[in-house]
């Protein structure tokens, strides 16, 4: 008796076909070529030998397209820039205190999309790592540490110079702070999306990373002033924009964390 067996499925859009004639099953008194029953026989054993091996396949297939969705979100441990969507500026700081209020390492925004002084590195909270590679949770507490000076985005009770409103500072040593270096990032679905547009809320005093237009003067002429502000709205949201997107780990053994 002949048999025909025909699997069909569907895998990220694209149709497969995979057809196996499987093939002559028959008692050696319903033959009589030898020949002809072991050939089949033989088909019918690599066929079985697919099919066993077709879960694996799939689960592989299955994996690679994860981690190609993983790709799309900003991860712990990159180091990014990020672009006040409503103003055209990227976050920025430098070796250059505040005159006024804390007197701390000021933070502003610029034009320019090649300053080296506007990288930032994406880590956790001081008493929550998170894991090198794993993707940003929307909700998830971080600290945004400037790579220059290894200082972290800070806010804290002191007037911004310009808008009066709340000032935004670099603030610690190698990396760290204190608490008021922590902010969550607000963003909608489940990851931080590296394409979509974000706030920053501050832990400590509810405000929101925002620009709003003013321009300083001497010494950092043309830079625009960056503040907390009280109620989400246009001026307080960031998108992720040229930077070093760290890949989640294929080495179950490691455990870096930041």
């Amino acid at each position: 008796m002949l048999t025909f067996i025909s699997v069909f499925w569907d895998l990220s859009g694209v149709d497969w076909l995979w057809t196996e004639v499987v093939l002559l099953r028959a008692e050696a008194e319903h033959t009589g070529c030898e020949s002809e029953r072991a050939a089949n026989m033989e088909r019918l054993w690599l066929f079985r030998w697919q099919l066993l091996l077709l879960p694996l396949l799939l689960l592989l297939l299955s994996d690679c397209k994860g981690r190609e969705s993983e790709l799309n979100y900003v991860t712990c441990g990159s180091l990014v820039k990020l672009l006040n969507t409503r103003h055209n500026v990227r976050l920025h700081s430098h070796d250059v205190k505040y005159g006024s209020g804390s007197g701390q390492q000021s933070v502003t925004g610029v034009e320019s999309a090649d300053d080296a002084n506007s990288y930032w590195q994406i880590r956790g909270k001081p008493t929550r790592p998170c894991q090198r590679g794993s993707a940003i949770k929307c909700g998830q507490p971080i600290r945004i540490t400037h790579m220059k000076t290894s200082r972290n985005l800070h806010t804290h009770r002191f007037s911004s110079p310009l808008s009066n409103n709340q000032e935004v500072s670099a603030f610690g040593e190698n990396g760290e702070g204190d608490d008021l270096d922590v902010w969550t990032v607000q963003c909608d679905g489940i990851y931080w999306d590296r394409d979509e547009p974000v706030r920053f809320k501050h832990v400590g005093t509810d405000v929101f990373l925002g620009i709003t237009g003013e321009q300083y003067g001497h010494p950092i002429r043309g830079q625009r002033e960056v503040h907390g502000m009280s109620t989400p709205n246009q001026h307080n949201l960031w998108r992720t924009m040229e930077g070093v997107f760290i890949q989640p780990s294929q080495d179950p053994l490691r455990h870096d964390e930041l």
